[in-house]
């Protein structure tokens, strides 16, 4: 059952364009898609507690913005390096959240089918590259990515999410350096959660990252990472400035990690305060504001993601676990198989793709 985003919420009529580039029916889908993504990580880790998903569990409570505001921005032929606590992008690309569910339980109708940890997936039917826990090795998948654009001289671009922590490792630097060298249509997102598992920004770097933008060349974005309108629109001008050929661009979205690493941190280590700081800036709070002034019923909309996600649910549920024996399937292809047909991508759900004649 994936995200919905046609009908009168996604309105396409450029006229109806505010300041920046969403419509009215833009900044509803994004609410959505934020919505979506909290209750699904909510149902998920309600299973966890159930002992029902593997392993432990990681999400992204508090950075919905972040990727939902980002991937918005995409054409569905643009390449995603979707990390642990980007949910949202995956079902901005229309991944339905029942398959989610199913992956978090290993389930064989999840993602990978039970084939790969519980947050280890990517639809590459929908333009979403699966991760690797090395998190700054996906800043070179985007770029290699994106190498590929420009010699097969196409228009699309690659984007890629990362934490402040990454920016210690030398894939962050290699990265930014090959693709501005290169001239690269990649978008790099630093998601500046304040936190690389219990190290504080204090003790990991007295630059702040994004001055490093301009050491390698390109320009350097500092947003309100809690502002899915605001990431939304520092994205598209990268994606515009990447598709004439100005290169890549460096984003830092400021955020708040506000559950710990994962489900067996306490995250004794974060001051009260600063939780209680970051808790009013709640980005669907302030999405759901914005939205409510335009006229739509966000009661109605939370009921209908939460009907959404029961229904995933007990869908995710009734999947049956992956027979041990066929383990093996699909570690390699089978030539018997024929060739790989790649599909053009995930959903494009902004407004302005439509409006252009379909040019997501």
């Amino acid at each position: 059952m994936a995200l919905e985003t046609a009908g009168p919420l996604a309105g396409t009529d450029p006229a109806a364009h505010g300041p920046g580039h969403l419509t009215p029916g833009d900044r509803a889908g994004l609410l959505r898609s934020m919505l979506l993504m909290r209750s699904v990580e909510e149902r998920a880790m309600n299973l966890y507690r159930q002992g029902k998903v593997p392993g432990s569990f990681y999400d992204g409570f508090g950075q919905e913005a972040v990727s939902v505001g980002a991937a918005w921005a995409l054409a569905a032929t643009d390449r995603l390096c979707i990390l642990h606590r980007d949910l949202g992008a995956h079902l901005v690309r229309g991944v339905p959240p029942a398959r989610i569910l199913g992956q978090y339980m290993g389930r064989d109708g999840g993602i990978t089918r039970g084939r790969d940890g519980n947050v280890h997936f990517g639809d590459h039917t929908r333009g979403c590259v699966g991760m690797v826990s090395m998190l700054p090795d996906m800043m070179l998948v985007a770029t290699g990515m994106a190498m590929g654009f420009k010699l097969r001289h196409q228009d699309r671009v690659a984007l890629t999410f990362f934490g402040d922590g990454s920016t210690s490792r030398g894939d962050f630097h290699e990265a930014l350096n090959w693709a501005s060298v290169q001239r690269l249509p990649v978008i790099f997102v630093l998601e500046n959660n304040q936190y690389a598992y219990s190290t504080p920004l204090a003790a990991q770097f007295v630059v702040d990252p994004i001055a490093r933008a301009d050491a390698y060349g390109m320009p350097g974005v500092r947003v309100d990472g809690n502002d899915a309108e605001e990431v939304f629109e520092a994205v598209h001008a990268a994606r515009e400035r990447a598709l004439v050929g100005a290169g890549p661009t460096l984003i830092e979205a400021v955020t708040m990690r506000m559950h710990g690493h994962a489900a067996h941190d306490d995250m004794k280590y974060v001051p009260p305060a600063q939780l209680e700081e970051w808790r009013a800036k709640d980005p669907i709070d302030r999405q759901a504001a914005r939205v409510a002034r335009d006229g739509v019923d966000v009661d109605a909309l939370r009921e209908e993601v939460r009907a959404l996600v029961d229904a995933a649910t007990q869908e995710a549920l009734a999947m049956p676990m992956p027979d041990p024996a066929t383990a093996h399937h699909g570690a390699f292809h089978d030539p018997a198989d024929g060739e790989v047909v790649l599909a053009d991508g995930g959903e494009a759900p902004w407004s302005g793709f439509a409006a252009a004649g379909g040019a997501g």
